[in-house]
Formats: structure tokens, sequence, C-alpha cells
């Protein structure tokens, strides 16, 4: 798989990519990166399963990663942990820790696709890097309301999800088609 030389590559006289740029051409799968305190929010009624089912569609994840700050409760984390995802917790600014793990993982190849579920326009430009390296993009958005343009236009698919879509299946028609998910 060509994901491109990326953002930062050199060439060197050769014409030839440096190994900085390499990627692993076996990586694949989705890393999903969920901004907890602007996703996980009572206005929206967002549910982790749902997320996480938004990410699977685009095929098997391969790091689901919460990322929450210092007054998160202790029952979010043991709930979060308990659906299989890696939690984060930072005493700084989770987006500035979401954005640069996001970025390594692009930088490193580590996926076929970046999910980032937040309505944060401040995701924009890591979308950029990982659409750079030729990694797909996925931006999850929380609710109607909840959805950054910018973030969900900047990214190659984008999902909107409400309080009705539990199930992805229940979302497919009756011809066994994919379901659809507010893209």
């Amino acid at each position: 798989m060509d994901r491109g030389e990326g953002p930062e590559a050199e060439t060197t006289a050769e014409g030839v990519a440096s190994a900085a740029a390499e990627t692993d051409p076996d990586a694949g799968g989705v890393a999903l990166f969920v901004d907890g305190p602007n996703v996980l929010r009572e206005e929206f009624d967002v549910d982790l399963d749902d997320v996480r089912q938004a990410g699977e569609v685009e095929g098997p994840l391969v790091t689901t990663r919460l990322y929450l700050d210092e007054h998160a409760t202790p029952g979010l984390i043991q709930a979060a942990e308990a659906r299989g995802f890696e939690v984060i917790v930072t005493s700084g600014d989770v987006d500035v820790k979401l954005a640069v793990d996001a970025a390594r993982f692009a930088a490193e190849g580590r996926m076929e696709t970046l999910a980032i579920a937040s309505r944060d326009t401040d995701f924009k430009p890591v979308v950029e890097i990982a659409n750079g390296y030729g990694i797909r993009t996925l931006a999850i958005a929380p609710g109607e309301f909840g959805r950054s343009d910018a973030l969900r236009n900047a990214a190659n698919g984008s999902v909107t999800l409400d309080g009705d879509e539990v199930d992805a299946t229940e979302a497919a028609d009756d011809t066994g088609s994919e379901p659809t998910w507010h893209r």
C-alpha cells in the first residue's frame, strides 16, 4: 500500500524518499482516537460502543484510545476500559496529547485509517498530516450540533452519531447493503 511520502519526507539525489518517510507496508486497520471532554458530554448522549462501532465500520481497530483530563471520574475510566479503550489521562491539554499521538501514528505508518472522534476544529491539522501520508481519515462527530464542519471537510469521510443509532446493523436496509452512518 502506498501512503505517499508524507509532509516531511526528504528525497535523496537519486530521487528516493529517505528511510524516515517510509511506512510499514504491513500496517493496517483503524486507529481510533476519542477526545473525551468534547465527545462525552451530557448534551450529546454518546455511547462509547457507538463510537467504537463507527470506527469498526472502516476496518479492524488497531488501537482504541480515549483521552481524558484530570477531572475524569473513576467510573468513566473504568467503563471505558471495560469497553476495550486504552484510557489516556493527562493533566495538560487533552487536545495536544491526542494530536501528538495521532501524528506519531501517522508518521510511523501504524494504520490505514485515522479516526478522530471530536467536535473540535483543532484536530484539522492532524487530519491533514495523515492525509499527506496517504492515510484515510475519518471524522466522527458526537451529534449534528456537535460537528466541526472544518474537521469533517478535511477528512476523507465523516460520521455523525445520534442517539437513535445504537447498532450499525439496524441501519442496514433489507438489501443487505452496508449501513449508512450520516456520511
